[in-house]
């Protein structure tokens, strides 16, 4: 039988941890609406290929030690190289950039700088490959084509490995232990900050 001297007991630990916590810092983010910045470091989460500067020599297809990229060239009216289709599949890419250190150009293939890369799946799991490693069962659809392999520094910013220049346009890594407490972000909100 619950005695007198313990009513609200569990109302006033659960109040009490709430206001210990007030004074912490966050630990954590609101993921997709906060996000943090990704280190400059990052090699990146997906290929971006820039048609205007490409010159269809496959040498990132030539480099890339699991055949991730495949590209369709041809001679054009002009008898110069043009490539017809370039295809990657992200599932296969293990992100070593030789890709990009291989370009001649040095600013036609760039590993992506999102956050994340969920906007395609798998769709066709009747056409799944069967086998004995996880890469042997994936499914056969490519993930990224032509059109949505081109650069957008909005939609697809490009990371900064192997291109110093932009690296140095990219912004400054975000990390938790600069986060405020509960008390200063209502405190700068206030102020406008």
């Amino acid at each position: 039988m619950p005695s007198i001297k313990n009513f609200g007991e569990g109302l006033w630990r659960g109040l009490k941890i709430t206001f210990k916590h007030l004074g912490r810092k966050w630990i954590t983010v609101q993921y997709p609406e906060q996000k943090l910045t990704m280190s400059k470091r990052v090699r990146g989460t997906d290929i971006i290929w820039d048609r205007e500067s490409c010159i269809s020599c496959r040498a990132c297809e030539r480099a890339c030690p699991v055949g991730a990229i495949k590209m369709e060239v041809s001679r054009g009216e002009d008898k110069k190289l043009q490539t017809d289709d370039i295809t990657t599949d992200l599932g296969l890419c293990i992100y070593c950039g030789l890709c990009i250190e291989s370009c001649p150009t040095g600013k036609s293939i760039y590993l992506g700088y999102n956050y994340a890369n969920t906007t395609y799946r798998c769709t066709q799991c009747a056409t799944a490959k069967t086998g004995t490693s996880p890469s042997d069962g994936r499914c056969g659809e490519l993930i990224l084509s032509n059109d949505a392999l081109l650069p957008d520094d909005i939609k697809r910013p490009r990371s900064g490995y192997y291109r110093p220049e932009r690296a140095a346009e990219l912004p400054e890594q975000t990390l938790l232990v600069y986060k405020t407490t509960y008390a200063e972000d209502r405190r700068n909100k206030k102020e406008g900050k």
